[in-house]
């Protein structure tokens, strides 16, 4: 039971559990709202793509840890597993298989001939987590864009693999194509912007184990105070945007959503960007991030509403 618990921590299960749970809500009530419930065909390629996702995600935990060992000892001792629970050859053993299993769904639910870009998409994600935990992940904001476009993917990667609703032609097609169009855009805009807040949080938590190990994170690099003002100014956007939308439903009345929005959303992201300006310790950031992952929690289900209301 150990060493399930171990490799449970090891590919951050509880991280994968939310890529699942926001592909199937994105699925289930935003796609097959606007277009009726899938055919048997259309179902089985969404869940090899849901694998897939997890798989790779999986993966790219495994080989971060595997590069993080020493930072991981300074940062979260009590969290390590690797060389503790599970040795580093064994590490880089799940990588491989579980990048070879992500690869494996997802040529299988893309044939190559049709979605050869999503499969190569997806394969240049498994090369990208490789060398953001190489390389990427100590320098200046790269790593964080990064991780951030990747939690995007788990969206966008959807919206592309639906044959008709390539980006190419949508804008020239009708009403319900415009319309999951623009919501994607929506869910992948929040997953990318909250994801950036939350990395650079962490880089602030992390700093002191970053710096030894000549890390050249936002905290690092810029100090404290420019870091605060870099997450201040991002937050300040994804409120703004978020409030903006409340406004456009206003007038149709969808109140419970907006009421949801703004009591499980803005004010958690509110009471971030407060409590921003007087944290200082890795106790508080830690806190911080926290909150901020709640926040994406409760913005992905926040697409339940979007079953009944469209």
């Amino acid at each position: 039971m150990k060493k399930i618990a171990a490799f449970l921590t090891l590919i951050r299960a509880s991280n994968l559990v939310f890529i699942v749970l926001t592909q199937f809500l994105f699925e289930f009530c935003i796609y097959q709202r606007i277009y009726g419930p899938s055919s048997p065909a259309q179902s089985q390629q969404f869940w090899l793509i849901v694998l897939a996702s997890v798989f790779i995600a999986a993966a790219g935990n495994c080989i971060n840890d595997y590069f993080d060992l020493n930072i991981d000892q300074i940062n979260k001792p009590n969290k390590v597993v690797v060389n503790v629970a599970i040795s580093r050859r064994w590490v880089i053993f799940f990588h491989l298989v579980l990048s070879m299993l992500g690869l494996f769904f997802t040529a299988y639910a893309l044939p190559i001939q049709t979605y050869w870009y999503l499969v190569f998409a997806n394969m240049m994600c498994i090369v990208l987590l490789w060398v953001y935990s190489t390389n990427f992940k100590k320098q200046l904001l790269v790593g964080n864009l990064l991780i951030s476009f990747l939690t995007a993917w788990v969206i966008l990667i959807l919206f592309f693999s639906k044959a008709p609703l390539q980006l190419n032609n949508v804008l020239s097609s009708g009403a319900n194509e415009i319309r999951f169009f623009r919501l994607t855009i929506l869910y992948a805009s929040f997953a990318f912007i909250i994801s950036l807040i939350r990395e650079v949080i962490k880089d602030v938590e992390d700093r002191v184990g970053d710096a030894k190990y000549g890390c050249r994170t936002i905290p690092i690099v810029w100090g404290l105070t420019a870091t605060k003002v870099f997450i201040a100014v991002w937050l300040v956007v994804l409120i703004a945007v978020l409030i903006i939308v409340q406004l456009y439903v206003l007038p149709l009345g969808w109140w419970e959503s907006i009421v949801y929005c703004v009591v499980a959303i803005i004010a958690p992201l509110i009471w971030v960007f407060i409590k921003l300006i007087t944290a200082q310790t890795e106790k508080d950031f830690g806190k911080l991030s926290t909150i901020v992952k709640i926040a994406m929690l409760t913005g992905i289900v926040s697409m339940v509403f979007f079953r009944y209301y469209l």
